[in-house]
């Protein structure tokens, strides 16, 4: 007994710190916004101010990094999902003596450093008269990605039960119907989730973007030139500002989903009622 309230406060403990590790950076982060001082520090506290906000208003270059951060993002989700799923069912279907192979080549990207695969997509592509640019940038980190989003639906895709796909193609459904009305609802989720894993892992990808964005910036690599010439709090401001929309889209998703679950459970109890009052009249 002794032992076990050991391990549970061990646990505890560690639960604590972890947390603790994982959160006291973004407090941090998020309290030199509000600081007097022009670097991004806490210590010494000069003094509570709003100015950096105002200052990443009026930071034209930032803005135009972080729109071309968001367009690399959507076009990277249009790329990976798409090619995502097809992988997942691909590797879902066929024989189990190559589906090893085949998952070995289609995970090899993520293995591969991100310098790497920047490299071999800027020399693969300048080879064919592609320069560097916002586009390139989508085909490297696309060539990655969809590892990501394939991982993902495959994990749900063996979850399916393929008898009802059997089932609706000898009632008379074609293919194409079956995917719409069986497959993609049950993928929802994890085609969701691949879309959102997707967008972050562009949206803060470094290494590979590097090499392919040409002559145009993104955050990341706009951050990263503003840490030679040196950075102000505005940073932190942006951080803050986009730290608050993804909690707040988090909680909007967990809201909307247990409306929809409960909504699934009233229409469940609804149409056990009707059964349970049709056996009484008959």
């Amino acid at each position: 007994m002794q032992s076990h309230r050991a391990s549970d406060r061990l646990l505890t403990i560690y639960l604590g710190l972890f947390l603790l590790y994982l959160f006291l950076p973004l407090v941090v982060m998020a309290a030199a916004t509000f600081n007097t001082s022009r670097f991004p520090t806490v210590t010494p506290w000069l003094g509570t101010t709003t100015r950096w906000f105002e200052a990443l208003y009026n930071d034209a270059g930032m803005w135009v990094a972080l729109k071309n951060s968001f367009i690399i993002g959507f076009f990277v989700i249009v790329v990976s999902v798409p090619l995502g799923v097809a992988a997942a069912m691909v590797l879902n279907g066929v024989h189990a003596k190559a589906r090893g192979f085949l998952y070995a080549v289609m995970v090899s990207p993520l293995l591969t450093p991100g310098v790497i695969i920047g490299i071999s997509t800027l020399v693969f592509w300048d080879r064919l008269g592609v320069k560097g640019g916002l586009h390139l940038a989508v085909i490297g980190q696309s060539s990655f990605i969809t590892a990501y989003v394939m991982l993902m639906v495959l994990a749900r895709l063996q979850r399916f039960d393929s008898s009802l796909e059997e089932a609706a193609l000898d009632l008379g459904a074609s293919h194409g119907q079956v995917f719409r009305r069986i497959l993609a609802p049950h993928l929802k989720p994890a085609i969701i989730s691949g879309a959102v894993l997707a967008f972050f892992q562009s949206f803060e990808n470094y290494n590979t973007t590097l090499f392919t964005r040409g002559t145009d910036t993104t955050l990341t690599i706009y951050i990263a030139s503003k840490v030679r010439t040196g950075l102000t709090p505005a940073v932190n401001a942006l951080g803050l500002i986009l730290i608050a929309v993804t909690v707040a889209g988090a909680v909007a998703y967990e809201i909307m989903r247990r409306r929809e679950s409960a909504r699934e459970r009233a229409a469940e109890k609804a149409a056990e009622q009707e059964q349970m009052s049709a056996l009484q009249l008959a």
